[in-house]
């Protein structure tokens, strides 16, 4: 009698277990992963590197780089910028190599392996404030540059010349734009994805150079601002839904998929990680702190790294 007790209870604490561990590998069902508080208020820019590492901005305050390793639950400092530069975006080349877009300065940053040296890559008087950046599989950059004050934005593009030297210029569009946010690319990289803020649009552009073409509306959302917005390797956009606290899931037509509920009402960006891409972290302005979710398809920008092999 005491041992089939003793035979059930161990069942029951492990069907406990095992029913918990589903229930965090359930697709599109959102956890905090890190302890609130751990960033400011300016919680932004999420990027994964080879590796599995998250990096994120203003990690405990403004003008720093915190890195959450591979499977862990808690923040550490990787990265201090210049006096004065403050972090809004990240990303990851092929190489390997780490992009950081200082909305403060009007910088592009290229930051080291070990995160001790921080050399400029990019820098721009008529920059507005760099926002939010996209990655190439050449290595090209685009980043969104809103006017917050005057209600409109642009697009740049970012790349190296065949001479070798880094040259940005500004994109030419259809259409006047409103506040450029979110920004990603299709995953055939032709097709350039641009959320802007003061409309709660997102537009299609088609990649001419440095013309954005074929403008075309793919959705305007009623209510609640929008923010950050990554693509997956369908070519599904993943859209953070700040002060409604959702991940909106569109097809590239603009059709909604789902809207994924999150711990708190305030996602600013989004990253694609994990041992197979199908992690997406989000950073949350309300507490300052990031929360994960499962998803079905890997990220586009996961497979620059791991799904081809660099040149």
């Amino acid at each position: 009698m005491n041992r089939t007790i003793l035979f059930l209870g161990g069942f029951a604490v492990a069907a406990i277990i095992a029913a918990s561990a589903a229930a965090q590998d359930a697709p599109f069902q959102s956890r905090q992963v890190t302890p609130s508080g751990e960033y400011t208020f300016g919680i932004e820019g999420p990027a994964v590197d080879r590796q599995g590492n998250l990096y994120v901005v203003n990690f405990a305050k403004p003008g720093t780089i915190g890195k959450l390793p591979n499977g862990a639950g808690q923040s550490e400092l990787f990265a201090t910028l210049p006096e004065g530069s403050v972090g809004v975006a990240i990303r990851f080349d092929r190489a390997g190599r780490m992009f950081v877009a200082d909305y403060k300065k009007h910088n592009i940053f290229l930051i080291s392996r070990d995160g001790k040296t921080v050399e400029t890559y990019f820098h721009s008087d008529d920059f507005n404030q760099p926002n939010d950046l996209t990655m190439a599989v050449d290595g090209t950059l685009y980043a969104s540059d809103p006017n917050w004050k005057r209600h409109d934005g642009q697009v740049w593009r970012v790349q190296k010349s065949p001479d070798g030297n880094v040259v940005g210029e500004k994109m030419t569009a259809d259409r006047k734009m409103s506040t450029t946010n979110g920004i990603d690319l299709s995953p055939d990289g032709r097709t350039l994805y641009v959320g802007e803020s003061d409309t709660r649009e997102i537009w299609a552009y088609r990649i001419e150079g440095t013309r954005l073409t074929s403008a075309r509306l793919v959705k305007r959302f009623a209510d609640f601002d929008i923010d950050g917005l990554r693509t997956d390797t369908s070519g599904d956009l993943y859209v953070a839904r700040i002060l409604k606290g959702t991940i909106a899931v569109l097809t590239p037509a603009g059709k909604l998929r789902r809207e994924i509920q999150l711990e708190a009402k305030e996602p600013t960006n989004l990253a694609f990680g994990g041992d197979d891409g199908k992690t997406v972290f989000v950073t949350q302005r309300q507490g300052g702190f990031i929360e994960s979710f499962r998803a079905d398809r890997p990220g586009r920008e996961y497979c620059i790294w791991a799904c081809t092999e660099p040149k």
